[in-house]
């Protein structure tokens, strides 16, 4: 089966809040995407709320829950009390837990599985209590062992960091190295009954090698490459692009 697509909306929040005015809308632009095929809608709602704010989170809950009844809602963030106090509030269908600092401009690395097994266990486990399921942001090469951590602590899946992979865009050679590198680790993921998601610089010519090399993948969050797609053909028409490039029938 192709990955599912889930539009991550941060980008379209960022171009709003230059202006202390509603558009373009955050909940406008998620109806369109999933009115188009989208399984479901992403957020990473910072600390600072320069990207998605804490207000659109209710919405966005219910845009779904009303409009799009069994799409998902995928909630990004470092576990610190003001995260998992916003999760737990807003209810969304799966938590993907982040290394990230506060004031990192994106996410740029996955967990260090062994470093942060501890904070990792009990954070997972509450999450769990909840009813969520959880993803851990993972490098695309991290190693065995730390894979074996991620599945030990209690987490359904991993969402391989795909931003070295979109980064080497112009060198095709170092493209392939890479998207063999993601798929063994998906490989070794999934052997240990992890599901496996990607994302991070996912592009529509990018995305079917990687989708090639991991059959098995579930799941994909895009927001910085689809909403450039949108400027250029519209969201609704980004998005069936991308569906295509998952290999989902449009």
């Amino acid at each position: 089966m192709p990955a599912k697509l889930s539009v991550n909306l941060n980008a379209i929040a960022m171009l709003r809040n230059r202006r202390d005015l509603p558009w373009p809308s955050v909940t406008g632009l998620g109806r369109i995407a999933m009115a188009a095929g989208a399984s479901g809608l992403t957020v990473h709602p910072r600390p600072d709320q320069r990207h998605v704010r804490f207000s659109d989170l209710a919405p966005i809950r219910a845009l779904l829950d009303d409009e799009f009844p069994g799409a998902e809602f995928n909630m990004e963030g470092f576990p610190d009390e003001g995260f998992l106090s916003l999760v737990e509030a807003a209810q969304p269908d799966q938590v993907t837990l982040v290394p990230d600092d506060p004031t990192q401009a994106t996410s740029d690395h996955g967990w260090d599985f062994e470093a942060s097994r501890s904070v990792l266990e009990t954070v997972v486990s509450r999450l769990k209590k909840g009813g969520f399921r959880v993803s851990l942001f993972s490098d695309g090469d991290a190693s065995e062992d730390g894979l074996r951590i991620a599945r030990e602590v209690g987490a359904d899946r991993i969402e391989l960091y795909t931003g070295p992979y979109g980064g080497c865009y112009d060198d095709p050679s170092e493209a392939a190295r890479i998207v063999e590198q993601l798929g063994r680790t998906a490989d070794f993921a999934a052997g240990l009954g992890l599901d496996v998601n990607a994302g991070h610089d996912l592009t529509v010519d990018n995305l079917p090698a990687l989708a090639a090399r991991i059959p098995a993948l579930a799941e994909v969050s895009i927001g910085h490459a689809l909403t450039a797609e949108a400027l250029e053909y519209g969201m609704a028409e980004a998005v069936k692009r991308f569906r295509k490039a998952c290999g989902q029938a449009v």
